[in-house]
Parts: structure tokens; C-alpha cells; sequence
């Protein structure tokens, strides 16, 4: 499809429902649809708005419009030899960049290159003002108040409609291998604590419960010198597509899946189901029926999330007042009618 610029067709679309106090249920290809609480309203379909504005390869910036298929903007990149290090999930053929940033979801990678949030460089959003608004811009520096733009990244849609983004991209690394050894988690958990503070090469850390897969990038020097000292098994690098995709067989259907953000010096954790390890310990997969997840999840210093639609009437973490109170304001500055996605993350707004 060729590229679009509908930007006032969804501004018109947003004061229409201004005038008429019409809830607006924002949405791209709707392949996170399953993440958070059901909307009811007025679907807002980003998919018109699309195209890559600018990318300029020898600046690591590109711009994209919030419709652009997420497919489209990553096969730009990869031919200029290039990537988005947070390795955001797709989740089906129809992502696009706006779910990209308004799940803010990361890949393996996160640990050791950033979120997207942390490549975000700026935005155009259309607010709940009828405002169609620029914040930040194309490098990176150090922003004065709210920096709207990566405010933007994990905020289901709720402050506004994201029409554009610039994101910070890098070259992709010269040399890929992935590999597995034969280790249990406490030993596997030990080993990745002591090697995350020594010069290793490493991008990914799995533990499945049987054994450790590891993804270790960069130059060949290095990257063949790492594989030399820590041996294991070549490992298919498609490993890590299935495991961000969420293909892997532990993901098959069944009970809940649950995402639980921890600290990541845990170590083994004796939790209520079948857990798959991710991001070195800082990331673990849960497939569980048991109640208090989000109780244990705090209780252990970090939060949950249910990745099963429907399984959870509160699938976010719930807020401790003080940070329900700042979301609040936010959200009565941003959209002060309480337009956008109505409670996608929240009851309260």
C-alpha cells in the first residue's frame, strides 16, 4: 500500500467524538488486542496513517507514521543493515508501529540494550484537546518536565493518539551466534549474575528449566573467543523469534500466562505453575490459575502483568495510591474527557 498521511482525518475523527462525548477505542492491527481490559467505543483505526516519513540510515534516526506496518518499518531497517535493538514483539502480521510503542513490549535484547521506550526520540500525538501536538524530535537530549514522548511507550493508547514517532536505530551486529548448554536454573541464574560482569558478548538469556540458551553478538572476535570459553550446543537463532513471538511449545494454550517483571538476583523462585526464565532472571513467564499473582509478584519487588485476555479482571498490576493519583492528573490534562481507550488499563480511567 502506499503511504498516507490521514493525520487530519483522525484529528476530525477525534473532535467529532469530542462534541458528541463518544469513547474512542484506538486501535492498528490489533494483533495486542488480547493485552488489558475490553474498550467500548468508536473504533479509531490508525491503519489509514502510514508510511515511513524519513529515515536517514547514516543519522540512526527514522520517523514512521503510527499506521505503518511494524513488518514494513523493520524490513527498511534490515536493508540498510540496521535494526530496533529492543526487538519489539509483533504478535501477528498486522502490527504496527503505534502498538509497538503503545504496549512499549520488548524483545530478549531489553537487558542490555534498552526498551523502546529508551528509543524513542520524539512523537506527534492528538490529544484529547482536539490538538494535534509535537514533542521531542530527532536526537536524543535531555528533556526539562514531562517528556511526553516516552510517556507514550506502555500507555495503551490512554493519553492520546499517537500519529508519528521517531525512533533511534542501530547497525546490526556483525556477527550471531546462538548456543545452549546442559545447566540447572540455580547454577545457570549464578553463572549469567557472574558473566553480566565481565566483557561477554552476550544478548539473550533463557533458561527453559533444563538448560541455559544464550545469544552472543558482535564483532567475530569476540563473539567466536565467548563460544570458545563457555562451549554448548549451536542453537537455530530462530530460537529467539519463537521465544519473543511467543511460539515456543510452553506457550501452547492452557492455563494463564502471566509476564512477572522481578529483580533480576532472585535466583530460583518456587512459583505457583510452570515458569520459563527470560531476560538473565529479570523477565519469568508463569502459566498459573493461582489467585495472587500480583500480590506475589510485588511481595518479590517487582510487578505482573496476565497476558491472557480475560483471565483477569485486573490484568496490570494495580497502582499504589500516590501513582494513581500522578495517572489520574495525567490523563485529566491529556484528555480531560476521558476519551481514549476507557479503561484499557484501569477501572479508574
Amino acid at each position: 500500500m502506499a503511504d498516507v498521511d490521514a493525520a487530519s482525518a483522525l484529528l476530525d475523527q477525534v473532535n467529532e467524538a469530542r462534541a458528541n462525548a463518544t469513547p474512542l477505542k484506538i486501535q492498528g492491527g490489533n494483533s495486542k488486542a488480547f493485552l488489558g481490559r475490553e474498550v467500548a467505543g468508536e473504533v479509531l483505526d490508525t491503519r489509514a496513517h502510514r508510511g515511513i516519513v524519513r529515515y536517514e540510515p547514516t543519522e540512526l534516526v527514522v520517523t514512521a507514521r503510527a499506521g505503518t506496518p511494524l513488518s514494513e518499518l523493520l524490513a527498511a531497517l534490515d536493508a540498510a543493515g540496521q535494526m530496533l535493538p529492543c526487538e519489539p514483539p509483533a504478535f501477528g502480521e498486522g502490527a504496527t508501529v503505534g502498538g509497538m510503542i503503545a504496549t512499549g513490549l520488548s524483545g530478549p535484547r531489553r537487558p542490555w540494550s534498552g526498551s523502546v521506550r529508551d528509543f524513542v526520540l520524539g512523537t506527534r500525538v492528538i490529544t484529547g484537546l482536539g490538538q494535534h501536538l509535537r514533542f521531542g524530535g530527532e536526537v536524543m537530549k535531555n528533556v526539562a518536565g514531562y517528556d511526553l514522548s516516552r510517556l507514550m511507550a506502555g500507555s495503551y493508547g490512554c493519553l492520546g493518539v499517537l500519529t508519528e514517532v521517531s525512533l533511534k536505530v542501530l547497525p546490526k551486529p556483525r556477527q550471531c551466534l546462538s548456543i545452549r548448554l546442559d545447566m540447572e536454573c540455580a547454577l545457570a541464574l549464578t553463572k549469567l549474575a557472574e558473566w553480566g560482569q565481565q566483557p561477554l558478548p552476550i544478548s539473550a538469556a533463557c533458561h527453559d528449566g533444563q538448560s541455559l540458551y544464550l545469544r552472543l553478538e558482535g564483532g567475530e572476535g569476540s563473539v567466536t573467543a565467548a563460544h570458545q570459553r563457555l562451549g554448548g550446543e549451536p542453537l537455530d537463532s530462530g530460537f529467539w523469534r519463537d521465544l519473543n513471538e511467543q511460539r515456543l511449545g510452553f506457550f501452547n494454550e492452557g492455563l494463564p500466562l502471566w509476564r512477572l517483571s522481578l529483580p533480576n538476583n532472585l535466583g530460583p523462585l518456587d512459583l505457583p505453575g510452570e515458569q520459563l526464565i527470560d531476560w538473565a532472571g529479570a523477565q519469568r513467564w508463569l502459566k498459573s490459575d493461582a489467585a495472587h499473582i500480583h500480590i506475589l509478584a510485588q511481595e518479590l519487588g517487582g510487578h505482573a502483568t496476565c497476558f491472557s485476555h480475560g483471565a483477569s479482571s485486573s490484568p496490570f498490576q494495580p497502582l499504589a495510591w500516590t501513582l494513581l493519583r500522578y495517572h489520574r492528573q495525567l490523563k485529566a490534562q491529556l484528555d480531560p474527557q476521558g476519551l481514549f481507550n476507557p479503561g484499557r488499563m484501569y477501572a479508574e480511567f
